[in-house]
């Protein structure tokens, strides 16, 4: 045992981390619809890519509803997703630039992040402490 990592530029190496993502990946909301339509929605659900019912947490979804601005409403898509890469150790990172708006606007990120080449990377342990704060509005993906 040599102690090393897995070499990720192995292409079945690669093969079995792109079948284990999407099994992880199968209860990621594959129908995210926007703040506005979940505001309307007595009980705010979605589908994942499994095809179970997702609920959101409608506390969340009202206070989402009441911080951000209505402006945001018809074009923030929930949950918000980050993305993280098996090759990148302590980031991840958001391609939603409305997700951006909405988390400099809630104060969950300053407004030195920027998007840059369509992303905007933050520490994967901001993500969690962000999911932790609005459960069901953020989803981490594998990609």
């Amino acid at each position: 045992m040599t102690g090393r990592l897995p070499d990720s530029d192995n292409p079945a190496f690669a093969r079995w981390m792109k079948g284990e993502m999407g099994r992880i990946n199968r209860a990621i909301v594959a129908q995210r619809k926007t703040l506005a339509q979940l505001l309307e929605e007595e009980l705010p659900h979605s589908k994942t890519r499994a095809g179970d019912r997702y609920v959101f947490d409608r506390q969340i979804i009202g206070m989402l509803g009441e911080e951000l601005p209505s402006e945001l409403h018809d074009s923030l898509k929930l949950p918000i997703l980050f993305f993280f890469d098996f090759r990148v150790e302590d980031s991840c990172f958001l391609n939603d630039r409305y997700a951006l708006e909405a988390l400099q606007i809630l104060s969950e990120l300053g407004q030195m992040y920027r998007m840059r080449q369509g992303k905007v990377w933050v520490g994967k342990s901001m993500a969690y402490s962000i999911m932790r704060k609005y459960p069901t509005a953020i989803q981490i993906t594998m990609g």
